[in-house]
């Protein structure tokens, strides 16, 4: 289950909650309940609307961000700057080399996608809200791409490919 699946079963439980304690106090009060639990279960309903405005906040704030981070993206890659002849092949070119080095490693396509993200420079937590899974997830595939490559981490991960280029 991924985390967006996980925030939203955890804001539709909070609004059952609110749902059933609103019921429980409307059929409470009618009953001639005693006050103080009436007050209770208001703060049980209190408590259960608090959380769904949590979650639903939370769920806003990383969704703008997977859109800033796309936006991000989309201008680096659609950016009008003209470049250089000779950068642009050897961008090309680095490109294919990473490629070749992916096949050599034998990396899945997730692995393979996470670890141009990383070339990137992106967090985990960003790989993981722009391909919509758990950051679990990323680090165990960012683990199994060091792991193929015989690398110790993240940072000689990328100095593997740019090392000799700079």
């Amino acid at each position: 289950m991924s985390e967006r699946q996980r925030d939203y079963l955890i804001l539709a439980l909070s609004l059952l909650i609110v749902l059933a304690t609103s019921v429980d106090i409307v059929l409470d009060s009618a009953a001639g309940t005693p006050v103080e639990h009436i007050l209770h279960e208001i703060l049980l309903m209190a408590a259960a609307l608090g959380l769904a405005a949590w979650v639903t906040s939370d769920l806003r704030q990383r969704n703008r961000e997977v859109v800033q981070l796309r936006h991000e993206l989309e201008v680096v890659q659609q950016s009008g700057v003209p470049r250089n002849a000779d950068v642009e092949a050897a961008r090309v070119s680095l490109g294919h080399a990473i490629d070749s080095q992916f096949d050599d490693w034998g990396l899945s396509q997730s692995e393979r996608a996470v670890g141009r993200l990383l070339l990137k420079g992106l967090s985990i937590r960003e790989i993981a809200a722009l391909r919509e899974t758990q950051e679990k997830t990323v680090r165990q595939q960012a683990s199994a791409i060091y792991r193929k490559a015989n690398l110790p981490g993240r940072h000689a991960f990328a100095a593997w490919f740019l090392e000799d280029l700079l």
